[in-house]
Order: C-alpha cells, then structure tokens, then sequence
C-alpha cells in the first residue's frame, strides 16, 4: 500500500527556480511530499519591512505568532542568526549560491563602491540585501561610512530606487535582472551563499525529501535552463508584473543549489561578522551542533 504524502508547508526565496522546478516536474511528489507554496508569507518578504522589527518580518511570524511549521530559506548570515535567536534550525546537507548587487539609477553621480560612502542603501533589515552590504563594501569603505536603511523586501527595495526615495538599493535575482532591463546601473556585484531552515521538530523524510527535490531541480535545469526561465514570473510582485514588458529568456539562472555540507567553520565566521558590524543583538545559542537540524 502508497503512503500518503506528507503535507509541507514552503515559502519560497523567489531568488532562484528550484522550487518551482521541482512543483512543476513533480519532484516533491516523487519524494512523498504534498507541498503547498505559503504565498502569503513569499509576497509578505518581498514588501515593506520599513516599521517591522526583528521577529516582526514576515519570515519571523511562523515562529512568533502563527506557530506555523514553514521550510524557508535566507541568506547564510540570515539563516544562522535566526537560528541563533530561537527560530528554527539551520539546514546543512545543502546550500545555495546566490547573486548580489547594488544598483543605483542611470543619472546618479555614483558610479563606483567608493562613492557610496554615507549613501544610505535600502536594505531588508537583517537579511541577504542587508548582511551582504558591509561583507563587500568593507575593502572599499571603513564600516562607519557605511550606511544601509531598512525598506524590506526586493519589490519595495526596488520601488524605492525608482520612485527616488533612495540613491542605491541592494538588490536579488530576479531584481537584478528586472534592475537591467530597466536601464538601472550596477555599482558592485558578487555572490554570496544560502542555506534552508526548518522547525526544530520537523520530520526527517521532509527535510531530506525536500533536499532531494531541489537536488533533482537543479540538474533538471543545468539540462535545459530556458525550458525553466518563464517560471521567473511566479517571483516577480504582482505591482510589478505589467511595469514592463519582462523578458524572462534574458534573467539568467539566479541562485544555484549545492548538494554539498555546510562546513561547521562558517558559523563562527558568521558570528564574528556580525559581531563586528553591531548586528549580533539577538545571538543567544553558538553552538553549531545545537543550531544545525538534525535528523
């Protein structure tokens, strides 16, 4: 007799394809897992952030309001610092590689890292477009010329660079592509990796399942990106969905699944970091061993 598959609950970065890959081929079905897409707490990520605090965002709510159990992913700083705080446990049999960049619009003076020294950025506070912003700016710019403003998620990062509210907007896949094709310039780019995190109790056929599944999506898009690209258009938010004629043939591959272990050493990398850009305020546990999932 089948067993019946496993009901999951999966909010979706939107900086890469391997979940809508792997929905659309059927790949979670394959491993035994029923898998809804919680698109309320996808578009929450993607909007205004600018009066939520830490464990207000719409990441944080599964664990501080909703008490839902939700697989989700972040940014390697991310995903480790809420961890950190009590919510959820860090995933370690795979990670993600990711693009990044700050853009700034065509007619600004700034053309160049160095000129963005006391521009304030628009960031997620304590996310990817945030951690990423003193990582790399930090060889060009001492820390305290730095300056990052907390807009939320990629759509309102991106709105607020066009409507002029800010100078530069840190930004991800797919607004890097969206960012081109609207003439925007790039200042600095670079990647950076991430990783998934899951509820503490989650069940071990869903962690790994679920890791297998975007394991099987990434080699089905290694095989044949462009059959994959029109998916881009599930990440793009809805107020941007007819701003411009999209071509999605044209935004590249986004963030890239690894079938590789997280090396333990990261965490102390991540804790030193942080620690040095004053974003280390809600760090309780350290110990990789009790931070990572175990099945």
């Amino acid at each position: 007799m089948a067993r019946r598959p496993v009901p999951v609950q999966v909010a979706p970065k939107g900086m890469g394809l391997n979940d809508f890959v792997a929905m659309q081929e059927g790949f979670f079905a394959a491993e035994g897992l029923d898998v809804a897409f919680d698109w309320q707490i996808f578009r929450g990520t993607q909007s205004s952030w600018k009066h939520l605090d830490y464990f207000q965002r719409p990441q944080d709510r599964p664990y501080t309001e909703t008490k839902q159990e939700v697989v989700q992913g972040a940014c390697l700083w991310g995903t480790i610092c809420n961890a950190s705080a009590g919510m959820g446990r860090v995933v370690t049999e795979g990670y993600g590689v990711s693009p990044w960049a700050i853009f700034v619009r065509p007619d600004s003076t700034i053309r160049k890292p160095e000129d963005l020294k006391d521009v304030p950025i628009a960031v997620g506070m304590r996310a990817g477009s945030h951690f990423n912003v003193p990582y790399r700016l930090e060889k060009y710019l001492p820390l305290d010329h730095i300056k990052t403003v907390n807009t939320g998620g990629f759509g309102a990062r991106l709105k607020a660079l066009l409507d002029g509210e800010v100078e530069a907007a840190s930004l991800l896949p797919p607004q890097i592509a969206m960012a081109e094709q609207l003439g925007l310039r790039k200042i600095i780019e670079d990647t950076f990796k991430t990783l998934w995190w899951v509820p503490e109790n989650a069940p071990p056929e869903v962690v790994r399942g679920y890791m297998r599944a975007l394991d099987r999506a990434e080699q089905a898009l290694e095989a044949d990106l462009p059959k994959y690209l029109p998916l881009w258009k599930l990440a793009v938010p809805p107020e941007f969905e007819t701003f411009h004629p999209w071509d999605f043939s044209q935004f590249g591959r986004g963030e890239r699944f690894v079938n590789a272990p997280l090396p333990r050493e990261e965490f102390d990398a991540v804790f030193r970091q942080v620690e040095r850009w004053g974003l280390d305020q809600y760090l309780k546990q350290r110990d990789p061993a009790a931070l990572a999932y175990s099945a």
